[in-house]
């Protein structure tokens, strides 16, 4: 049995779903205050929008898109007790335009952290939940360190430059190991590259970079997001397609139910994904989302269940190729069996 000590999830993950108004509002019932706000237009074209709370409120970063920060005014307005506010930015709040966010808890604005050979500016970290996020200036020296203060290895590390020019979101993940490098703003496959993380696997207090610009460029600003394995409530890891449908497609097991999962094939050209229990689009349909697009949400057959996803079609690269290795995110609706003793049950 995979026990937890994170009885109730949405304490530090929620997807909150709303409705835009071409105005302000402020959207609760998230459960938490949320340190990083995940935005994305369900039913129209627009970019997926990431605001961090070590960041600010003016400064948005597009995961589908190479470009630095973007500071659009009446955006994320404030980070509230149980959700945030916003303005009547299109991204945000168009009129009548439905709406996924999707909110981490970490700790506010954070403070420096002096562990590795880089300084952080600041350091925002939930050791509980097993999420950090860190802002820091790279120094553009293979082998430099950061300290991401979760007290264990993370297994993904998420970075973008974020201070200018064009450059790729670079992600390290556990699963394919950090010797290789995949870009979330990309369909790109997986490619070997010593120059994002230097060859090395997170330890339990810093990250490792390489040299490129888009990693660790001499002066330039960069902001990460650091992720733990917690029992119960996270999991990183991977899977094989088999290109299967209903039955004999694969099944994912993560030792919860799953709320929120991200995936991508890093053996092949295909886009990420994002699926949430909150968006059912019909039976066990669920509707999904693309990071590395601006369109529009589609659908994927899958089954959520008290321990983890099981897949229901074939549909090409994207979902189930024969062969091809997925790596996924996945964070819980709830435990398989917490503190509590009390045992999940599927939707």
């Amino acid at each position: 049995m995979a026990y937890t000590t994170i009885n109730k999830s949405t304490d530090y993950f929620n997807t909150k779903l709303y409705t835009g108004n071409n105005g302000t509002q402020s959207i609760t019932g998230v459960g938490h205050q949320p340190d990083l706000i995940w935005v994305k237009a369900r039913n129209d074209t627009a970019n997926n929008t990431l605001t961090d709370a070590v960041r600010g409120t003016n400064s948005v970063l597009y995961s589908n898109q190479n470009q630095g920060i973007d500071a659009p005014t009446n955006a994320i307005t404030s980070f509230d007790s149980d959700g945030f506010s916003v303005g009547n930015n299109g991204s945000f709040n168009a009129n009548s335009t439905n709406y996924a966010s999707w909110n981490w808890k970490a700790n506010g604005a954070g403070s420096a952290n002096t562990t590795g050979s880089i300084n952080t500016t600041a350091t925002s970290v939930n050791t509980t939940a097993g999420f950090s996020i860190c802002k820091w200036t790279g120094n553009g020296s293979a082998g430099a360190t950061v300290g991401h203060g979760l007290g264990s290895a993370p297994k993904v590390v998420i970075t973008k430059r974020y201070d200018g020019g064009t450059n790729n979101w670079v992600v390290g993940h556990g699963a394919i190991g950090f010797t290789e490098v995949i870009y979330l703003n990309s369909t790109s496959s997986k490619a070997t590259d010593s120059g994002s993380w230097n060859n090395t696997a997170p330890s339990s207090t810093v990250f490792t970079v390489g040299s490129n610009n888009e990693s660790n460029g001499n002066g330039y600003e960069f902001i990460s997001y650091c992720f733990a394995e917690k029992t119960g409530y996270s999991k990183f890891g991977s899977y094989v397609g088999n290109s299967a449908n209903n039955a004999d497609a694969p099944f994912v097991y993560t030792g919860f139910k799953p709320a929120w999962v991200m995936y991508k094939n890093s053996s092949s050209v295909a886009d990420w994904l994002i699926y949430d229990t909150k968006r059912i689009h019909s039976g066990t349909q669920l509707d999904y989302l693309e990071p590395n697009t601006s369109d529009a949400e589609g659908y994927l057959a899958v089954d959520v269940l008290s321990n983890g996803f099981k897949l229901r079609e074939a549909s090409g690269a994207k979902f189930n190729a024969s062969g091809d290795t997925y790596i996924y995110m996945a964070f819980a609706a709830a435990p398989l069996v917490g503190t509590n003793n009390v045992p999940c049950t599927a939707r």
